[in-house]
């Protein structure tokens, strides 16, 4: 067949203009052009296509290589995933060089917090794996986690004090650090100790120890290495020999310690619920409250293990500990493995009863208690975040919720207070506290005034929508600091608007209990100054009813308070 034109001419060689002397070209094309030989166009296209599927094969396996392999190709795939991705360098930027991790927290397969460690000797390969040491399927959390691979391999780990001063913990220099100033002055009740621990952590339940590698032995230790709390957020001389003890125990080596069964990749919070935690307020102010703001700063990254466990009230609490933690509760009381962790906490920080303020230790990032009614409402779903506004919708009536007691502290007059503050223009509820936390909790956002006698129903206040009113009524008997440190300060921390009522001697039960000349009437700081005790047998077993003509006014002022 005849060759077209175009490809019989000899191609021109770059290089040489008009008048110009050419270069010579190379051997074999001077070569080709002296025998005068022709390309035909077919042969030329098969060469071609040819060439080209050597090329695309060639492209194929570099690819899938480099799919596999990339972590820049890995970050893609994560967002594909709906994971965050793993840098937040910005586009363009190029990320420094990252040391190796620690193969003792690095997570396995499943991608959670726990990895089940199988302490038979692998290969380089995982099983039913298409590419060698490179597992045939990776979770999205897993995925998200894992570090760009470094552009040295072989530097070297950070220092103990290059990891701490990156870290957003408050732990000082050393192993373990523990805040032990339990005095606050102004308030009666000493702070329990809260110790912090870093590196090779291995937690015992079953020997109620806290392992930690610490080749340099100091930390505060006593001459046996060991450190022992009772990780209740209380420190009462009554209640702590009822808690459950632990023990950290400093050790020379990894062999020194017991072998992991399961792998954490994030830290250990080791706490008690014993004491009072079947009463609602001091379920917040010694478990609760204390949990937040030990965790908060974590974002759900943080196991927690629970000591003098109690299946109610995990149960009772599981939206707010899902909240605060990505990963199941661990039994401590109960479970048989050895837990590893790369930071751990033995206790929890707290503040006064209810109140949260900035400290440099106990609360660093200065959370406060609005911070912990954000959280409430997230927690559960509440969707009020202010309440009603007098006169913003004609025929609005505001809601008062009313919370009565079955036990001490009656209210005995209720239901008259209630028909006085519907005719003042409220629409009112009254309802008694149950276990039912999540459904109170959204009775009691669903009002714009809680109104309640002095007792734990007025922790209750936690669910209100911000800038909403608290009534409390203060029974009889020199219980102004109680009543303004337990929940009048709390309320304006919160944001409330605060209204106090209190008794007289006439609206007291206690007038039909003990004379006129008794203690009670006519000393009752005396009472105060016995102990809890002599208060739980007297002022605390009162109950009261109103002087409706001296308590409307206070009633109006609630109503006033909803006025912008």
């Amino acid at each position: 067949m005849a060759s077209t034109t175009a490809y019989a001419r000899p191609s021109k060689l770059p290089g040489a203009g008009p008048g110009e002397r050419r270069p010579a070209p190379p051997r074999l094309i001077r070569a080709f052009l002296a025998s005068g030989a022709k390309i035909e166009p077919r042969k030329l296209a098969a060469g071609l296509l040819a060439g080209c599927c050597l090329a695309l094969l060639t492209y194929v396996s570099l690819a899938k290589l480099y799919a596999v392999y990339s972590p820049v190709f890995a970050t893609t795939s994560a967002l594909l995933q709906n994971a965050p991705p793993s840098s937040s360098s910005a586009p363009g930027a190029v990320a420094a060089p990252r040391p190796p991790e620690d193969p003792a927290f690095t997570g396995g397969n499943n991608g959670g917090a726990v990895d089940r460690v199988d302490l038979t000797e692998k290969g380089p390969g995982t099983a039913g794996s298409r590419e060698p040491g490179v597992p045939e399927a990776v979770s999205r959390k897993e995925h998200a986690e894992k570090a760009p691979a470094p552009a040295n391999t072989s530097a070297p780990m950070p220092s103990q004090g290059e990891r701490k001063s990156n870290s957003s913990s408050n732990v000082a220099a050393g192993p373990m650090s523990c805040d032990e100033n339990g005095v606050d002055e102004g308030f009666p009740y000493a702070r329990p100790a809260v110790c912090e621990l870093s590196g090779d952590i291995r937690v015992s339940p079953s020997q109620k120890t806290m392992y930690l590698v610490n080749p340099s032995g100091g930390g505060g230790f006593d001459e046996k290495g060991e450190k022992r709390l009772r990780p209740y957020a209380r420190n009462d001389d009554f209640l702590l020999p009822a808690v459950v003890e632990v023990t950290v125990k400093s050790v020379s080596s990894p062999e020194a310690a017991p072998q992991c069964t399961r792998q954490h990749r994030v830290p250990a919070v080791v706490f008690s619920v014993a004491g009072y935690t079947d009463n609602f307020f001091h379920d917040n102010t010694d478990a609760l409250i204390p949990l937040f703001l030990t965790t908060a700063h974590l974002k759900g990254e943080v196991q927690l293990l629970i000591t003098n466990y109690k299946p109610w009230w995990v149960q009772k609490y599981t939206p707010l500990l899902r909240k605060l933690s990505n990963y199941d509760v661990i039994n401590f009381d109960a479970d048989a493995d050895v837990h590893c962790f790369p930071r751990g906490y033995l206790g929890l920080y707290r503040d006064r009863d209810l109140i949260i303020t900035p400290h440099p230790t106990r609360n660093p990032r200065n959370y406060t208690m609005v911070d912990y009614t954000r959280f409430l409402r997230a927690a559960y779903g509440l969707r009020r975040d202010q309440p009603a506004v007098l006169g913003a919708e004609p025929g609005m009536q505001p809601r008062m919720l009313i919370i009565s007691r079955a036990g001490t502290r009656k209210l005995l007059n209720q239901d008259e207070v209630a028909a006085a503050a519907s005719e003042l223009g409220f629409n009112v509820t009254v309802a008694e506290a149950g276990d039912d936390v999540p459904a109170f909790a959204a009775l009691v956002n669903s009002a714009d005034v809680l109104l309640a006698v002095h007792g734990a129903g007025l922790t209750n206040q936690i669910f209100l929508p911000t800038n909403g009113v608290v009534l409390q009524i203060v029974p009889w008997g020199n219980m102004d600091w109680m009543a303004t440190n337990f929940y009048g300060q709390p309320a304006r921390d919160m944001q409330l608007r605060y209204v106090e009522y209190y008794i007289d001697e006439e609206e007291t039960s206690l007038k039909d209990k003990y004379p006129k000349d008794h203690v009670v009437f006519k000393d009752p700081k005396a009472l105060h100054k016995q102990g809890w005790q002599a208060l739980a047998d007297t002022i605390m077993k009162q109950d009261v009813k109103v002087n409706m003509t001296r308590f409307q006014p206070f009633l109006l002022q609630a109503m006033d308070e909803l006025q912008e």
